[in-house]
This record gives structure tokens, sequence and C-alpha cells, in this order.
């Protein structure tokens, strides 16, 4: 009889920032479904308890910590901890985002901005130094979430400084796949478009508010827009994801992988 192929990522230990009620928890979820083991990290421990505890309710296969990802020392304690308690470090997805701050060049605060790079694009790249020593031992997967903002800015909000950070973040990525490739380590972007998700659920009912109308009406304006009759969700989002940090894309690196139904093609 024929058997079947062992999860995505049997025996694979996967550090996860930005653990929240939406895209990371759906990330770290994915990890534990496809045999893997997920290190939460984020800024509030209660949602990271939280979110193990959905994920992994015996907690064999999660672990966490508070991350504050502009901090260096505790991007370094969390891939410690994914060290100590599973032995190593096969990839690193990076969610964490400062993410709700709108506004155009003209009224800009670029103070605020300061933090929005500090965050979105240097945080990142201190999480992924972090995890690197861990990476180069077997190689892995580094996974950063950009934003379809970067190549495609939306008509309905402006958002140029999460748009230009998470664009130096994808410039960054070509520079660190040829950097890390002897190492057999793959760096990759994936960028999300319009993601049901929270975010996305709460622009809906704020617009429907606004606006007076029902929420599936401003969703299906959204949608229209798609090649797919329907928004990605952040659970196609996550399975791009682990897709990237399996060994199925073992020769993908350096690249930009938009999960966004079609609305934007490249």
């Amino acid at each position: 009889m024929p058997t079947s192929p062992p999860p995505l990522l049997e025996g694979k230990t996967v550090v996860v920032s930005g653990v929240g009620t939406g895209l990371g928890h759906q990330v770290a979820a994915a990890v534990v479904r496809d045999g893997g083991n997920a290190v939460l990290g984020a800024r509030t421990e209660a949602r990271l308890a939280e979110s193990a505890a959905a994920i992994d309710p015996g907690g064999a296969r999660t672990a966490y910590r508070a991350t504050d990802i502009t901090d260096e020392r505790q991007c370094d304690a969390l891939a410690a901890l994914a060290r100590d308690r599973f032995g190593g470090i096969d990839a690193a997805v990076h969610v964490a985002a400062w993410d709700s701050h709108f506004g155009g060049l003209a009224d800009a605060d670029f103070e605020t901005w300061r933090g929005v790079v500090d965050v979105n694009l240097l945080g990142t790249l201190r999480m992924t130094r972090a995890c690197l020593p861990a990476l180069k031992e077997r190689g892995g997967s580094v996974i950063f979430i950009g934003t379809q903002s970067a190549v495609a800015a939306p008509s309905e909000v402006r958002q140029a400084a999460y748009a230009a950070s998470k664009g130096a973040l994808t410039s960054a990525m070509y520079s660190l796949a040829r950097e890390l490739g002897p190492h057999r380590v793959r760096v990759n972007t994936v960028l999300p478009g319009w993601m049901w998700g929270p975010p996305v659920e709460a622009y809906v009912r704020f617009t429907a508010g606004t606006e007076g109308v029902p929420e599936a009406e401003v969703r299906a304006r959204l949608a229209a827009r798609m090649a797919l009759p329907e928004l990605a969700t952040d659970g196609d989002v996550a399975d791009a994801v682990v897709f990237l940090a399996s060994e199925r894309a073992r020769a993908i690196t350096g690249q930009s992988l938009l999960v966004n139904a079609g609305e934007v093609m490249r």
C-alpha cells in the first residue's frame, strides 16, 4: 500500500514573531498542524499564552516568550528559547509589524516614520540575526511578511511609512539571500494583499458604519477587484509561509510571493 508523505514541517522548529489574533496566530497554528514546533514571540505575554493554548493544548510543540523586536537582547532570548526547548531552528517567520500608522508624505511625521522603520525593517533584521547561528547549523528558511502596498499602493488608505518600510525589507531580502545562500539558508518574502482577517474585518466594519451600508457590500466591493471571486484569508497566507519554510521550497530563495487572489499580478 502507498504511504502518505510526512507532514511538510515534521520535526522542524519555526520561530514566529508577531503572534497576535491574526496572521501570526494562523502561521503558528499552520506550523503545528503540519508537524512542526512553533516558538511564538510578541510583546504581550497573555496573548501568546492564549494563542499557544489554542494551537497546542498539551504544550508539547509550542513555546513562547514576550519579545519586543526593537530590543536585541529580547530577540536573542527568543532564539535561545527555540534552541533550548527544541534543539535548533529550521525557519524564522517575521510577522511582527507596525501597520497602524496612516498618512502620506504631505502630512508625514518623520519621527513616527523612524519608529515604523525600526520595527518593520530593523526589528525584523534583528530577529533574523538572532536566529542565524542556529539556522546556519543545518540550513533553513527565513520568511519575511511584506505587503502588496509596497508594490502597488491601495487607493482606499494611505500607509506610506508602512509600505516604504516593507519595501526596504524586500530589498534587504535580495542581499540576505546571497549572503546566506552558501549556508543553505533561504530568504523569501510573502506579500499579502487585502487579507481577510482581523485588520480587514475592522476596516470593513468601519467603512460599512461610516457609509451606512451592509458589511457584505463593502467586502464584495473589495472582492470584485480580484481575479478570484473572494479575498485571500490570513490562513491562505499562512499556507504559503508553510510551503516556503518546508523542504518542498528547497530551491526557492530571493523571491517575493503575492498572496492576493490575483488583485495585482507581477
